[in-house]
């Protein structure tokens, strides 16, 4: 189900570009395009669900399943010493679809508290991000298995 103005149903049905990070039959993952950080991704279901709380108990797993992944690929890829996942319900929730942030974090990088600084990527950073990230969930979902150390399989 798709609703009518919803900008994340937009860019599940193509209508409006993204830098799609991941896809499978219930799940999208593009880069969020005002990240707090270079990797900052959004997971979102297919189908429209505004919250946590509309989406129907047998994605729940799958959804997060997917969340999970994201998690793992953005800490490989952008060797993050750690990842930010959130979600927000209706408060703060700056797109009435059901998203979680995937921020790939490290100590000292300057995010205190919830008053963060949005960046743009530079000429270029977008792709090639979406592409290391999408390249790595590829390798993952082959079974391939990664030491969360730096540049090791």
């Amino acid at each position: 189900m798709r609703a009518d103005n919803c900008l994340f149903c937009s860019i599940v049905s193509g209508e409006t570009p993204a830098a799609i990070v991941y896809e499978d039959e219930n799940t999208l993952v593009f880069l969020d395009h005002r990240p707090l950080f270079a990797g900052h991704s959004l997971v979102i279901p297919k189908e429209h669900f505004e919250t946590l709380s509309d989406l129907p108990t047998e994605l729940v797993g799958k959804f997060f399943a997917d969340v999970q992944l994201l998690a793992r690929a953005v800490e490989k890829t952008m060797e993050a010493e750690g990842t930010f996942v959130a979600l927000n319900n209706k408060v703060s929730q700056s797109v009435p679809h059901l998203h979680v942030h995937v921020v790939p974090r490290r100590k000292k990088d300057g995010l205190k508290g919830f008053f963060w600084p949005r960046t743009k990527y530079k000429e270029g950073e977008l792709e090639e991000v979406r592409t290391l990230i999408s390249s790595t969930i590829d390798l993952m979902k082959r079974g391939e298995k990664y030491s969360l150390e730096k540049n090791q399989k």
